[in-house]
């Protein structure tokens, strides 16, 4: 005859948060935009790209920018140009 330990109870778990917290939680997330929406906001990235190429992918696209910004300043007429083009005053022209 072999005597087996007594099985102690479970213990009763009580939910993590209360049903009115899980509630109003349910409704926030029921309310929160879609992950097309949010990628539209630029808050999320568009994950077209692998993830591997995400970085490769941004450098290249903020390279781009800096040289179309290196050439539209470039291209920005000279102050003096814009006084004689009645555009700008005289007085407010930068120092040559």
């Amino acid at each position: 005859m072999s005597t087996q330990a007594p099985v102690p109870p479970k213990p009763v778990r009580k939910p993590s948060i209360d049903p009115e917290a899980a509630q109003k939680l349910e409704k926030s997330l029921a309310q929160r935009p879609d992950k097309h929406e949010l990628i539209e906001r630029n808050i999320l990235k568009d994950d077209s790209v692998a993830p591997s190429l995400q970085a490769a992918k941004e450098k290249l696209q903020r390279s781009q920018l800096e040289d179309k910004l290196e050439h539209a300043l470039q291209a920005r007429p000279k102050p003096e140009e814009l006084v004689k083009g009645g555009i700008l005053k005289e007085t407010d022209a930068p120092p040559a």
